[in-house]
């Protein structure tokens, strides 16, 4: 089940996103390089951005996350988003469940470009990515600049129709 964010389920995203990033793929991003992970409301809610979450059906428990951050009127930034590896794949399709909803709320939201950050070695991600339309480009081709820690990053462009 996806739902809207609500502080409620803060601390099992904290605990997604780092286990991802630490445990899964060995990136040492420590939480505090992540404001907007404590923080969910300002960074993402407060400027008509939004964020989700995916919920285990019988447990109620957290399983994945997505978020959307605005940069500007047009142009808006996936992040945080991370699914439990055994929730993973076409089985389940809760990554590409989340995904679609933040592309439709960005539709309806008049977003033009979604842009995104990923760790070099997170290919199994960019293959998602790529399979959903978005296009890899250089970091002097991004439609605008934000910030992100940058552990060997790719990054990626959407234009949305």
């Amino acid at each position: 089940m996806i739902t809207l964010y609500d502080r409620s389920y803060k601390e099992e995203i904290i605990n997604l996103v780092l286990h991802v990033q630490n445990y899964e793929n060995n990136l040492n991003i420590k939480i505090e390089e992540q404001p907007d992970l404590l923080d969910i409301e300002t960074y993402y809610l407060h400027n008509g951005g939004n964020f989700w979450v995916a919920l285990d059906k019988k447990e109620g428990k957290v399983i994945g996350s997505i978020g959307l951050m605005n940069l500007s009127d047009e142009i808006a930034v996936l992040k945080k988003f991370f699914v439990y590896e055994e929730y993973r794949g076409k089985e389940f399709s809760i990554g590409q469940g989340l995904f679609n909803v933040l592309v439709e709320y960005a539709k309806k939201q008049k977003i033009k470009i979604i842009v995104l950050d990923t760790p070099f070695i997170a290919k199994r991600s960019h293959r998602f990515y790529e399979k959903n339309g978005f296009i890899l480009i250089n970091k002097e081709e991004l439609p605008i600049q934000y910030d992100y820690p940058d552990r060997i990053s790719s990054l990626y462009r959407l234009d949305i129709d």
